[in-house]
């Protein structure tokens, strides 16, 4: 692509000349995109105009995301609801402003193919909040052993098969469990899909966006999680914690193996696993238990 032909490249060269600094985005699409698009879009912005004040309007499951970036304002629209169509003006007007308190206003931007030139070359780097360490001490965690965080389902609908099959997980938290001595802890939107183990540390629907994190960050060895907004937000937080993450994939142009650039955490260890002939269903269990050490183990429960 040429650059001078790149829609937002031109976008920001005229908003550059006209001096705008007030930007508004919509986003109404998914939480991932934060750390996997709207991150470089940002760094983009400021690149053409240093001083911008960049907003976000997006959807309330949305918002807190928009915290893990710097320097934003975010608002929020209660109504909208993702894949359905809004009214820009008319959300707005119910939050109090318009398009007229804007100098650009970007409607649905298209990070895919505006910022395709970033991918391999640009690290996103979320920034993390220290108050946020503490959120996981309101939850019954131990101190000691081995917890292995798992998003089950990206409770979104692909094109094609995105989640790994329930009865493999199901298998496999009962192999971790019983064998490796782990325990499981279950995070995403709600309870929706019941795993039948003893054992689980269910908080899906139980926890806000940053005491999902706190707890990953500072009470569990292992992710385990398909290409989600939950493994790239872990993925590209800026802080140092140890981490193995280990990711299921069906197709792998796609997420954090599309962006195809490390962690900005130096102690994350990334082993990803990818279905043959794109099946995510061809990942065994035994392939996914090979990536923990034996040596697991967890006490004082």
């Amino acid at each position: 692509m040429n650059l001078f032909r790149n829609p937002l490249v031109v976008l920001l060269k005229n908003a550059a000349k006209k001096r705008d600094r007030k930007f508004l985005i919509t986003w109404n699409r998914g939480l991932g995109d934060i750390a996997l698009g709207l991150y470089a879009l940002t760094e983009r912005v400021r690149e053409f105009v240093p001083d911008a004040e960049i907003t976000f309007i997006t959807r309330s499951d949305l918002a807190s995301g928009f915290s893990l970036l710097k320097d934003v304002h975010v608002l929020v629209a209660h109504e909208w609801k993702r894949g359905l169509p809004f009214d820009l003006e008319e959300t707005l007007a119910e939050l109090g402003s318009s398009k007229a308190h804007f100098d650009v206003v970007m409607e649905n931007p298209n990070v895919t193919k505006w910022l395709s030139s970033q991918l391999g070359k640009l690290t996103p780097k979320l920034q993390w909040k220290k108050e946020w360490d503490g959120l996981w001490e309101k939850f019954d965690l131990s101190t000691n052993g081995t917890y292995v965080a798992v998003h089950v389902q990206t409770e979104t609908i692909y094109a094609y098969e995105k989640n790994w099959p329930l009865a493999k997980w199901i298998e496999l938290f009962k192999r971790l469990e019983f064998e490796r001595c782990a325990r499981i802890i279950l995070f995403g939107l709600s309870k929706s899909v019941s795993l039948p183990v003893e054992g689980l540390i269910d908080l899906r629907g139980e926890t806000t966006l940053h005491e999902m994190l706190s707890i990953i960050k500072n009470r569990c060895t292992y992710l385990i999680a398909p290409d989600s907004g939950v493994l790239s937000l872990t993925y590209y937080i800026d802080a140092s914690f140890p981490l193995k993450v280990i990711s299921l994939w069906a197709d792998p142009k796609q997420g954090i193996l599309k962006q195809n650039v490390a962690a900005p955490n130096p102690e994350l260890v990334h082993t990803p696993l990818i279905g043959k002939k794109g099946d995510i269903s061809l990942i065994t269990v035994d392939e996914v238990c090979e990536l923990f050490n034996d040596a697991l183990s967890f006490s004082n429960v």
